[in-house]
């Protein structure tokens, strides 16, 4: 028995392979042997990394270029979406390549300005300026989490000396999110005002939010308050929701978790109202009012004489020059009495202006956004179960309590309007039942049963109509090729036993012939076996003539 026999016999799978085609084995041992040097020769490869990853296809190509004048192999992974480089080249690689100012970005930054271009005039340097601007505000934007890229366009206005014909300059972002990414109200507030305040004169109003699906994410609403529908909904949901919450939390440990549903609806008021007001109060006494201002004035003669006379030409000539008297000389009674008519004469006037401050109150009132107008809110409270297992309402007072209850946790307020429902009611616990044939989960579940069924008959089809008849020919054609060696052997082996016994017997070759049997069992016990099958049938043949 040969090496490859006996191989075959302890394993049945080396048996099997063996009564394949030539071609066939020939050919699994040539694939058998590339695959080994494959793997040979992908383990001795150099170990590549990753060089850079998610870049453009503008900056893609310019490395691509640069590596190939650079002699550095690469390759791409298996998306595409990275440069990989043999592991021991890759800082020094990005060395090189960020001297040569790769990868950009997409954008470009303040690095226009350093190369100055002599003889450029104020035009070509101010666009070049924006566009550094607008370079910048890009990358700072990317930086983002959430946006993979970013493009930002600056309106800059010519300024005028003129105040009445200035405009405000305006700014429009166009940002790329990451799959499966969105920006919040946040987010999108941040960018706005990060725009605006690298602009001189932009406010976070002029700037535009757009995404890559042409959604508008900026506007009014995201920037100073509760102006799109959107958030409206989105805050009133969140208030009936929390307020819902407060009416389960507090009522769950009187009756129990799952014995309580409650809704609530809520009406807000968005308005945005600003108010002034200037009240003035009654006068007040003059004693208590503050005095604002005072002025006093006072006017005082004595001693002099007042002008006397008829108005006229005479009364304004000058007096005659005067004449010694001869009847009265000085000294007398009526210079006397002149004297002091001429000394008594005095007048004396006041005059007082005061100004008290107006009592007033000026009150500038401006009302908060998303106020509740009105609230709606429903309870419904499960049946309590007695000694019995019984389902039982719950008593009047349980109920007033509950109502108490649900009255503080979400403010109930009567000047406003706010309406409460409290009912005490048994919950139906059964859920209709459903027929089989239209179960949704029983139709996904035969759905998946009946491809898994159609994959089994398709294999087994293969198998029985196409490997199991060529290996069952390929098997009886092996054994027929053994049975008529063997039968040739047995065939040979009677023609030796009859040339033999024929031979005049010298001496007794018994034990000779019962070694030579034994060999022959040993080492063929099917062709023995065969033999005496066939002299077995021959002594019934024998016997029945």
């Amino acid at each position: 028995m040969s090496g490859l026999d006996k191989l075959a016999a302890r394993f049945p799978i080396v048996e099997r392979l063996l009564v394949l085609p030539r071609p066939v084995l020939m050919g699994a041992a040539a694939g058998l042997v590339a695959l080994i040097i494959v793997s040979l020769l992908w383990m001795r490869g150099p170990d590549y990394k990753v060089l850079f990853s998610n870049l453009q296809d503008k900056d893609g190509g310019a490395i691509v270029s640069a590596l190939e004048k650079l002699n550095v192999p690469y390759q791409f992974n298996e998306n595409g979406s990275a440069i990989l480089i043999p592991a021991d080249k890759v800082h020094e690689t990005r060395m090189m390549l960020a001297e040569q100012g790769l990868p950009q970005g997409g954008g470009v930054g303040f690095e226009l300005m350093d190369n100055p271009q002599f003889g450029a005039s104020q035009f070509a340097e101010q666009v070049t300026y924006q566009r550094a601007v607008e370079g910048e505000l890009a990358r700072s934007i990317e930086a983002m989490n959430s946006v993979e890229t970013a493009r930002v366009h600056l309106a800059i206005p010519k300024q005028t000396l003129f105040v009445r014909d200035r405009k405000l300059p305006t700014a429009s972002v166009l940002v790329t999110l990451s799959p499966g990414r969105s920006l919040g109200d946040g987010q999108i507030a941040a960018i706005a005002w990060l725009v605006a305040s690298s602009v001189p004169g932009l406010t976070a109003e002029n700037v535009s939010i757009v995404d890559q699906g042409g959604r508008l994410l900026s506007s009014s609403a995201g920037l100073e308050g509760f102006g799109a529908n959107q958030t409206h909904l989105k805050f009133t949901d969140e208030l009936e929701q929390r307020l819902t919450a407060r009416i389960i939390s507090i009522l769950v440990p009187v009756v129990g978790r799952g014995n309580v549903h409650a809704q609530v609806s809520a009406s807000l008021d968005f308005a945005q109202r600003e108010q002034t007001s200037e009240v003035f109060r009654p006068n007040q006494k003059p004693d208590e009012a503050a005095i604002r201002s005072e002025q006093t004035n006072r006017t005082a003669q004595s001693g002099i004489g007042q002008p006397m006379g008829i108005p006229g030409a005479l009364s304004n000539e000058p007096p005659a020059p005067p004449v010694a008297p001869i009847e009265n000389p000085p000294g007398t009674n009526a210079t006397a009495a002149t004297a002091t008519t001429v000394q008594n004469p005095a007048s004396q006037t006041n005059n007082a202006t005061i100004n008290y401050e107006v009592d007033r109150t000026i009150s500038h009132v401006k009302d908060s956004v998303g106020t509740i107008k009105r609230l709606s809110v429903a309870v419904v409270v499960n049946f309590r179960e007695n000694e019995n297992g019984e389902a039982t309402p719950l008593p009047e007072d349980t109920m007033q309590q509950i109502n108490a209850l649900v009255r503080e946790a979400v403010g109930f307020s009567e000047a406003r309007g706010d309406s409460l429902n409290v009912v005490n009611s048994e919950f139906t616990t059964s859920e209709p039942h459903m027929p089989v044939w239209q179960d949704p989960q029983i139709h996904a579940l035969a759905k998946t049963l009946g491809q898994y069924l159609l994959l089994f008959i398709a294999v087994m089809l293969i198998w029985l109509k196409a490997f199991k008849p060529l290996i069952r020919s390929l098997e009886e054609r092996k054994n027929m090729e053994l049975a008529e060696k063997k039968q040739a052997a047995l065939q040979q082996a009677e023609a030796e036993r009859k040339a033999q016994s024929e031979i005049p017997v010298k001496h007794d070759h018994y034990e000779d012939n019962l070694k030579v049997v034994m060999k022959i069992a040993t080492e063929d016990p099917r062709a023995v076996a065969m033999v005496l099958r066939s002299w077995i049938n021959q002594n019934d043949d024998d016997s029945r003539k």
